[in-house]
């Protein structure tokens, strides 16, 4: 055991270094193992929060529960199209005060990695770009063309010089280790042929002239130029190796929970257990990696209209920190165990040149064993099979769980197993919902309200709009003969020949319907009478496309061709009727959303507003939750349509789209490789339900609040409630590894070799209390957590051994122990302690 009090002493001993962080410059440098910190390797951990995606008051709160959740480095994207809204004009305050985000990592003794792109994708709107940028002479995107390369290089240049400024890079004393010139341009580059290599190869060069003083990196770019990083994305990356050999091995997107299968709307919710994500991570290191990411560490949320085309205002990403900011166990508890287990191997996994080949333990079992120059060992023993097995190294038996790593920082210790779970479940629920009462209305008139233009042809959406708002009126006329509509109504069908994103329809000012579709033909039943009939579609777009080639070439609206079939006397073909087209709403133009623009409108005070018809505006007051918790709204009861509190747009809803019923599952098993659709949920639900609502963009009393509903909703039926923890489960077997942090205070000084077993551990959020035990049983119990149950191999007074020691407590530790837990059930057998707890 000398061998693990030297990592124990090691690990404490550089815990207590980053937490009394002190100001100092940095030199980064890197060689064929890792990055280069003053000249020493370090195996490092990352996560992103995307700045924009929370707010300022958030950061520092995000930033420390990253910090403690083991993390060494924050990555962030640069949104152009936040910081350059307006060409020429530039933007950082607020949510995009960048300088101030970076600050506060620096303040946390942490690192960034800063993805300059300036082409991000991170499923925002247009991919970062801003929008003006499309509308620029000849322009084309991301290829050798001089337009868009004058543009790219003004902005990094800008952006690089006031980083300086602000000394924000790490040989300044900044944070700022590694930066990233554009993003997955390989899954792209071939479409552009030469002119692509060409681009690559300058924008490389570009970059590298900044003269930032630190590392670039390029992901998802196998021939990346030799002055940058080639860097892997993926649910795995422990086989990869960078193009050519003085290059570290850096994983820049460890997908937490989505992928290309990201929240969108009227599709489940992906999620990724978090054994599996221990187990890739694990791998990673064990086969010689050195920088590991995870995308998204906390996702956040898609304020105003910032979301890519489809993707929903939420952007949790089944993330360690949820949307919210709260951290979501067992993944963020359990995440921080294993970072704990990779620091007391990290002085063995730096001291080696090259990593160690493999040792076969059997089939689908393998060791690699790292061993420094001060004689220390450090082990990892990998099972990528799908059953439990036990495996003899260095003459010691082990058990492996399928699909796991078990983490040896002294050759022989176990001190963490990627597939046995410690620490607790959280369930996080809204609680005492707050009825939003005393709505008035205002109707959005379908006539012209401000200024129009006619033409004889159907118009783009995006460049009639510049993504200035999501709405665009197409308005004509069609003329029906008496002999189509011989009963004074003919049924008939509205096609749409390509339809992007959204369209209601209606004909002689009555609602007809409403449709979707992502580039495709799209059909409308309508009525029409005899004579001339008004057909006006209100279109509408759910974000800009951020993903694949020629993004600046996108469309929207109705393109290619409109028609009336199913008349007696054939279709009626209407792309080269008189069109007559509006940008945008009155409620928009007017300012609606806010409290001197609501002051333009006349607003209904009828006080039934349970079924009012579409394109209705809603207003009323609501006052601050007084309990603790992050706060949401529930729009369940709205149609589609668009958010705001105090003037703030949280963002678009989408109730009325409901996800998909197959493809879900209950107990998603962790065993096997990850996909994107392995691990839905939310099936035959609302896309989303819950929209955040920051405290900081609250009053105490009079907040004004006001809705956009453009289908048909019930206002009547929102509530607002704060978020805080109901249920925490957790289960703890007598087999698991000690947790590190007490195994590491415990075992220091230590003589004994048998280490202790881990306790079981229950907590609620601060200011909460345990308020009742609803199930506890030390033996055999089965189930998962929220579903435990009872087995023959159960002590009785599990309970009561529980409620004594937890009840009235905000958190508790309860030893697994025969003696303390009522006496041995079963002897011989291994038994856990299981229990669920309720807070209060």
């Amino acid at each position: 055991m000398a061998a693990m009090r030297v990592w124990i002493w090691w690990y404490f001993a550089l815990g207590a270094l980053l937490q009394n962080h002190t100001s100092v410059a940095v030199t980064v440098s890197y060689d064929q193992r890792a990055l280069k910190l003053d000249g020493n390797r370090r195996m490092l951990v990352s996560g992103s929060i995307h700045y924009p995606r929370s707010t300022p008051t958030m950061w520092p709160g995000l930033i420390a529960k990253a910090k403690k959740g083991g993390l060494d480095v924050i990555q962030t994207y640069v949104f152009w199209s936040g910081h350059e809204p307006t060409q020429g004009v530039y933007n950082f305050a607020g949510r995009y005060d960048l300088p101030k985000f970076l600050r506060l990592v620096h303040e946390a003794g942490m690192y960034v990695n800063l993805r300059i792109g300036p082409y991000v994708c991170a499923e925002w709107n247009f991919g970062g770009f801003p929008g003006w940028l499309r509308f620029l002479p000849g322009i084309e995107f991301r290829t050798d063309n001089e337009s868009f390369k004058n543009e790219t290089q003004r902005f990094v240049n800008y952006l690089v010089e006031m980083l300086k400024s602000e000394n924000l890079f790490a040989w300044q004393d900044g944070p700022i280790i590694l930066a990233q010139i554009e993003n997955e341009y390989g899954s792209i580059d071939a479409v552009y042929g030469e002119a692509g290599q060409k681009y690559l190869n300058w924008i490389a060069n570009m970059a590298v002239a900044t003269n930032i003083s630190v590392p670039w990196i390029m992901c998802n770019q196998p021939d990346a130029p030799p002055s940058v990083i080639d860097t892997c994305n993926g649910f795995y990356c422990d086989g990869f190796r960078p193009n050519s050999e003085g290059k570290p091995a850096l994983w820049t997107e460890n997908w937490t929970g989505w992928l290309c299968r990201f929240q969108s709307w009227g599709e489940g919710a992906p999620t990724r257990p978090v054994q599996d994500i221990a187990f890739a991570v694990a791998r990673f290191f064990q086969k010689g990696g050195s920088f590991m990411h995870y995308y998204m560490y906390h996702g956040g949320t898609n304020f105003e209209r910032s979301a890519m085309e489809g993707v929903t205002t939420n952007y949790d990403y089944d993330a360690p920190i949820d949307e919210y900011g709260d951290v979501r166990q067992p993944k963020w508890g359990h995440l921080k165990d294993l970072h704990a287990a990779l620091k007391l191997c990290e002085l063995c996994l730096v001291g080696v040149d090259t990593v160690p080949s493999e040792i076969s333990l059997g089939p689908y079992q393998e060791a690699h064993v790292y061993n420094s120059s001060t004689g220390a060992c450090a082990a990892f023993l990998a099972s990528w099979g799908t059953d439990d097995s036990t495996v003899l190294f260095q003459g010691q038996s082990y058990d492996l769980p399928a699909w796991s790593v078990s983490i040896l920082p002294d050759c022989k210790s176990v001190v963490f197993n990627t597939a046995k779970v410690g620490v607790q479940s959280m369930t996080m629920t809204m609680q005492s919902a707050i009825p939003v009462t005393n709505w008035v209305s205002y109707r959005e008139p379908l006539e012209p309200w401000g200024s129009t233009f006619s033409t004889n042809e159907l118009v783009e959406q995006i460049a009639t709009t510049k993504d200035t708002t999501d709405y665009l009126w197409y308005t004509t006329n069609v003329e029906v003969a008496e002999s189509d509509a011989p009963n004074g109504l003919a049924q008939a069908t509205l096609v749409m020949s390509y339809l992007r994103d959204a369209a209601h329809i209606f004909v002689n000012k009555v609602y007809a319907g409403t449709k979707s579709a992502h580039g495709s033909e799209a059909s409308q039943s309508i009525s029409l009478r005899p004579g001339i009939n008004s057909v006006k579609v209100l279109s509408m777009t759910t974000g800009l496309q951020g993903t694949g080639p020629f993004l600046e070439k996108e469309k929207a609206g109705i393109q290619f061709g409109i028609r009336v079939e199913g008349l007696p006397s054939g279709a009626i073909i209407m792309q080269r009727n008189t069109w007559t087209y509006q940008v945008g709403l009155q409620g928009e133009n007017n300012r609606l959303f806010e409290s001197n623009g609501s002051l333009s409108a006349v607003w209904s005070t009828s006080t039934d507003v349970s079924n009012q018809m579409s394109l209705s505006w809603f207003k009323t007051t609501f006052d601050m939750p007084e309990r603790n918790g992050t706060v949401a709204l529930d729009l369940s009861s709205m149609g589609k349509g668009q958010v705001w509190v105090n003037g703030i747009n949280l963002g678009r809803y989408w109730s009325s789209c409901i996800a998909h019923t197959d493809g879900c599952v209950d107990n998603c098993d962790y065993r096997g490789s990850h996909s994107e659709s392995k691990c839905l949920t939310k099936c035959g639900q609302p896309s989303q339900s819950w929209y955040h609502v920051p405290r900081e963009w609250l009053l105490s009393k009079q907040n004004l609040l006001v809705l956009f509903e453009e289908q048909e909703g019930n206002p009547e039926a929102i509530t607002i409630a704060p978020r805080i923890p109901q249920h925490i489960c957790s289960r703890m077997s007598e087999s698991h590894p000690f947790p590190i942090p007490l195994s590491s205070s415990t075992k220091r000084g230590s003589q004994t070799s048998t280490p202790p077993i881990a306790p079981l551990a229950l907590e609620c959020a601060d200011g909460q209390h345990i308020s009742r035990i609803s199930f506890a049983s030390y033996g055999t119990p089965s189930g998962d957590c929220g579903d435990f149950k009872l087995s023959s191999c159960h002590a009785n007074s599990s309970k009561d051994v529980l409620s004594k020691a937890c009840v009235g407590r905000q958190k508790c530790l309860v030893p697994i122990v025969s003696s303390i837990c009522g006496g041995d059930p079963c002897p011989g057998m291994i038994k856990s302690l299981a229990a669920t707890a309720e807070c209060q």
